[in-house]
């Protein structure tokens, strides 16, 4: 990614923490929830992509996990601190600021989470879903998970991003995460599809990668890892304005075997 294309990503974000004092519910991903309260792990160390304003590794440290949650805002990072200070878990996270498509994660981790990455500016997603499970350790854990199809009330058709989950947003709030140029979280980098293409607001549903189009574009060696979960789960969900919607999300649950 050039440089001019990286502070674009970062004006982006930014401006869109900027236009209101919290964008999201600060509730986490009911997808990350459900599927590592399942895991057959003890809380280790984890790594939230597209961290925004905090509520995934929040809920992780909560849960006894060590979290580094990254993102492109510095806007959001700033506002998820105070969060886990307020929760008593300030100890437990460390919060990096980087945009998600020039950085590389820097160690192994049991658990790496990449929730909504979707983004309305360009961002590599595919290559940063490839580091993603570089950084996980043996034994250890991958989630994805994605629009299967974005919300009704999504702006412009859709207007995502990865992060934190859109259905528990602040009134008014934006369904993006910003992990490294948006999405529910926040960091600005959720999502395109794949080698830098934007989420264009001229596409529909089917531009939205499947959990096996996922799990095939990371290109993994089958022997090294085991599909756990791979399947889409609805949700029932609020818009910004009240909007009642049952959503459907894509998820990929990946273990790297011993």
């Amino acid at each position: 990614m050039n440089e001019n294309t990286e502070t674009d990503a970062t004006a982006f974000w930014e401006g869109r923490y900027r236009e209101r004092e919290q964008i999201w519910s600060g509730r986490a991903n009911r997808a990350l929830v459900d599927v590592v309260d399942q895991l057959a792990v003890p809380p280790g160390r984890a790594l939230d992509l597209g961290s925004g304003e905090g509520a995934d590794s929040i809920w992780l440290a909560e849960h006894g996990w060590q979290v580094t949650g990254v993102d492109i805002s510095g806007t959001a990072l700033s506002r998820a601190g105070v969060h886990a200070s307020d929760r008593g878990v300030a100890d437990r996270i460390t919060w990096l600021q980087a945009d998600l498509a020039s950085w590389t994660p820097p160690a192994e981790y049991d658990l790496v989470s990449a929730c909504f990455l979707h983004s309305p500016v360009a961002f590599p997603r595919e290559e940063v879903l490839r580091h993603a499970a570089g950084a996980v350790a043996a034994g250890g854990y991958l989630l994805v998970v994605g629009h299967a199809g974005f919300p009704p009330w999504s702006r412009d058709s859709h207007d995502e991003a990865g992060g934190e989950d859109e259905d528990v947003r602040a009134p008014g709030g934006e369904h993006e995460h910003g992990g490294g140029h948006g999405g529910e979280h926040a960091h600005g980098n959720r999502h395109t599809h794949g080698g830098g293409q934007t989420d264009s607001h001229a596409h529909g549903h089917d531009d939205l990668p499947t959990p096996a189009q996922v799990r095939e574009s990371l290109a993994l060696p089958e022997d090294a890892w085991e599909t756990v979960i791979a399947e889409n789960r609805s949700r029932e969900a609020t818009g910004p304005d009240g909007q009642q919607a049952v959503l459907d999300d894509a998820i990929l649950l990946l273990r790297r075997r011993d």
